[in-house]
């Protein structure tokens, strides 16, 4: 009969930083023998979620505990991929299957929820940051791009610029380093405008459906406000014209929007606001009100008509 041994210090650490689980190679590492960690899932101490995996608590496992199992399962320089690595880095919701990329030449079968895909080196990007380990923000993105639809590709592309922890300019580079990349013309044409400042989706929507598609003067983008520290989403600086674009607005920014608004007003500026539905829906509208502002104030382009303008009501377009 073997002695009793209960997890040291060590591998209680170890598990707490893999949400809980640990694999036998790593239990024989801290010289913890696996006939000790079979008694405990025995007892019920302990449960296995695969050959080598062991979750050192009960109950089902969550997705993190999941995650770090696929992880140990696909051996080393293993990291999670595609909507585990997306999820992960906030862009997609908690994916129920996990995306694990192992080395090219190591075989491993798909079993329950986890799913191994082999990657050839020089791809991706080397590093796997973050723990449990994953591909870079910007391979994440596009490694997802290439498994959505063109419509979803800006959201995508919007939720990681938003979070500040990437920019248009390195998920691009990162496209180009590919030799094959799904919706590449598509990815290039949006990633030039997020370069350009257009930072949010409503953002992209304007400068593309109402300001490119009309021929509006370009305005700038993030433009800092003349004085204070806030920023302007558009500012026609030759017209003295701002567009602010919102989401669902509460009423804290509401107030705090008006100040600005007024702020801008006292410096000579006028400002539109637009939000989602007025970009979406009525970008021809948009167009024709923000070019009636920019006349008044000196523009004298004519307006362009996109291939939607037929579906305005010509009531809605006199002056074009």
């Amino acid at each position: 009969m073997h002695p009793r041994r209960d997890p040291p210090d060590a591998l209680r650490q170890l598990a707490h930083a893999q949400a809980g689980v640990v694999s036998a190679q790593q239990l024989l590492s801290l010289s913890f023998p696996l006939h000790s960690a079979d008694r405990l899932v025995r007892q019920g101490h302990w449960r296995r979620l695969a050959t080598g995996i062991y979750l050192v608590e009960t109950g089902d496992p969550a997705w993190p505990a999941r995650a770090w199992a696929g992880v140990l399962l696909g051996g080393p320089r293993s990291r999670l991929g595609f909507s585990a690595a997306g999820h992960l880095w906030g862009l997609v919701d908690e994916p129920r299957s996990v995306s694990v990329l192992v080395p090219k030449g190591r075989d491993i079968v798909d079993r329950d929820s986890w799913v191994f895909r082999r990657e050839t080196s020089g791809v991706r990007d080397a590093r796997s940051p973050g723990a449990p380990p994953r591909t870079t923000i910007e391979d994440t993105v596009v490694d997802l791009c290439a498994e959505a639809e063109e419509n979803q590709v800006l959201e995508l592309v919007t939720k990681a610029v938003q979070g500040r922890r990437t920019t248009g300019r390195r998920i691009l580079s990162c496209v180009d380093r590919r030799t094959r990349v799904r919706h590449r013309v598509h990815l290039h044409a949006l990633l030039d405008d997020v370069i350009e400042g257009a930072q949010s989706a409503l953002e992209l929507r304007y400068l593309q459906d109402v300001e490119r598609a009309h021929g509006l003067p370009r305005g700038t983008r993030q433009a800092r406000a003349q004085r204070g520290r806030a920023y302007r989403d558009v500012r026609y600086d030759r017209y003295a014209t701002l567009v602010e674009l919102d989401g669902q607005v509460h009423v804290t920014e509401q107030l705090r929007d008006s100040r600005r608004d007024n702020a801008a007003l006292l410096q000579g500026e006028v400002t539109l606001r637009y939000g989602w539905p007025d970009v979406t829906e009525r970008s021809c509208l948009v167009a024709v009100e923000v070019a009636a502002i920019l006349r008044a104030r000196g523009w004298k382009d004519p307006l362009q008509r996109c291939p939607h303008c037929r579906e305005a009501l010509d009531a809605d377009l006199v002056g074009w």
